[in-house]
């Protein structure tokens, strides 16, 4: 017992006008089980909340504490159930409350543990893998235990890639890097070269277009001044864009998210390499501690820092959205291939970067029609979920929710679509101009030109400056030409000839 406690106590006993007895020994053990149960009223937790998300691939179950608990959870089979047992605990939140929908739950059962600890018993309709960790306080929570409940083999996502669209969009990868990489083996790019050719006649594949909305569940993002949440904003906008998305011939959206659920940063960026998306833009409203900036931004990667003390600041901002989560970890390369580990943060992030650049500038322009732009160009920050190197990637702050204004703005579902249709347009108009070669708009677009002789088909090995010599006009008559602003080419990809 805690020393000090147990003299405060006594001194208030001693200055109290509780009345005396006789017999001062049962008077004194009385007043000790009155310390003793003092103290450990002092020391118990209480459970004041339970929160839980449904994922397609897992749940979160979030306990608010009082105080910090020391939990052990573990599974039960014949009937599957998972067991959380909180030490010195009590339970005032109504687990009743919670929506089990379209999780593993079917039900939730608590009870007294030891005489002092707090057991909950949660009923499964399926196997899962628990994981728990505990968070400590921060600006929006106080102590919590935090249980994560995975769900082996399903899919991030409830639409997942058809196989063999997967297929093309491997062997279109394996072109481009081996293009990219340039150093290669020619065994190599003939082996990509072929695996292209094996695709005929043309696939017509769709253009995968992978849609994050930020935050999400335990994490809400910034709160508006009238208590907008981001997380609830951007999810809107980010269903409108899926929907211009999926009705536009030639393109497929997929969201990271599609639900009031948290996924890891670094999560989003893999579900969309999983998903062989060709693009991946990421939606969020912007905050200041001032409600005075307002308009949109966009952000591509930078890979030598950010250009900008406050895209810094942002990109830190952002990134900590990890700590909130308390989900962690670090891009891996292991599923690639051996001969270009190597290369492949060097070159093919470049790659994806000058298209990130290009398709940036693209949205930009549209969204400045849609709403006042907060930097009149594209700005460039070490944003983790921007770090695939194999997808051009964008961050959109549509907004600054702190701002009233723009707080009740983002709140309208008029002005939602209209931001949505400035990022659709923007991909649109980058795409219609350099579509994947194994693309429904590659096909539309070499049936429209024929084989006119001002155009020529990128072949495995081609430089610019090599096929610029070989038509006899210059580089930069090319690169001009064909809208290019670095020296990165694909397979497959159509390039108009100036005519010198």
């Amino acid at each position: 017992m805690n020393c000090t406690f147990e003299t405060a106590i006594s001194a208030w006993i001693r200055s109290s006008r509780l009345p005396r007895f006789p017999g001062r020994g049962v008077l004194s053990s009385l007043w000790m089980m009155v310390l003793v149960s003092l103290a450990t009223f002092a020391k118990a937790s209480e459970v004041d909340n339970m929160r839980l998300w449904a994922a397609p691939d897992h749940a979160r179950l979030v306990f608010d504490l009082s105080a910090p608990a020391q939990a052990d959870v573990f599974t039960l089979d014949n009937p599957d159930r998972l067991v959380i047992d909180l030490e010195d605990s009590r339970l005032q939140a109504n687990p009743d409350h919670l929506n089990l929908e379209g999780s593993a739950i079917s039900a939730v059962r608590t009870g007294v543990r030891n005489g002092t600890g707090l057991r909950v018993v949660l009923d499964l309709k399926r196997h899962v893998e628990p994981r728990y960790f505990t968070l400590a306080p921060n600006d929006q929570y106080g102590h919590r235990l935090v249980v994560d409940l995975e769900y082996p083999g399903e899919s991030a996502v409830e639409d997942p890639i058809d196989p063999i669209e997967a297929m093309i969009r491997e062997q279109e990868i394996v072109a481009a890097r081996a293009q990219a990489a340039g150093q290669a083996s020619e065994e190599e790019t003939n082996a990509a070269a072929r695996a292209l050719q094996q695709a005929q006649p043309h696939p017509k594949r769709d253009i995968i277009v992978a849609i994050d909305a930020g935050h999400g569940g335990e994490d809400p993002g910034a709160i508006g001044p009238s208590g907008t949440r981001e997380k609830d904003v951007v999810l809107d906008i980010s269903r409108q864009l899926q929907r211009l998305v999926n009705d536009t011939e030639g393109f497929r959206a997929v969201m990271i998210r599609d639900g009031d659920y948290y996924v890891g940063l670094r999560q989003r960026t893999r579900i969309a390499r999983e998903q062989k998306a060709d693009f991946f833009v990421s939606i969020h409203a912007d905050a200041f501690n001032s409600p005075r900036p307002q308009g949109s931004s966009v952000y591509a990667l930078s890979q030598s820092g950010a250009t900008s003390e406050a895209a810094q600041w942002l990109a830190n901002s952002e990134n900590r959205a990890d700590l909130i989560g308390g989900v962690d970890g670090s891009l891996s390369l292991r599923d690639k291939d051996e001969v270009l580990r190597g290369v492949l943060m060097d070159l093919t992030m470049t790659a994806t970067l000058n298209d990130s650049l290009a398709i940036g500038g693209q949205v930009l322009d549209q969204l400045g029609r849609a709403n006042r732009l907060h930097k009149s160009r594209v700005e460039q920050a070490g944003f983790v979920v921007l770090k695939s190197p194999d997808i051009p990637s964008l961050l959109i702050e549509t907004g600054f929710i702190s701002n009233p204004d723009e707080e009740r703005r983002l709140n309208d579902p008029v002005h939602q679509r209209q931001l949505a249709q400035a990022v659709h347009s923007g991909i649109m108009v980058h795409f219609e101009r350099n579509p994947p070669p194994a693309s429904l708009l590659a096909w539309e677009r070499d049936q429209e030109r024929g084989s006119s002789r001002d155009e020529y088909r990128i072949q495995p090995g081609d430089t610019l400056s090599e096929i610029a010599s070989r038509h006899q006009v210059t580089l930069s008559q090319l690169k001009q030409a064909n809208e290019i602003n670095g020296d990165v080419i694909r397979v497959g990809q159509v390039l108009r000839i100036p005519r010198s």
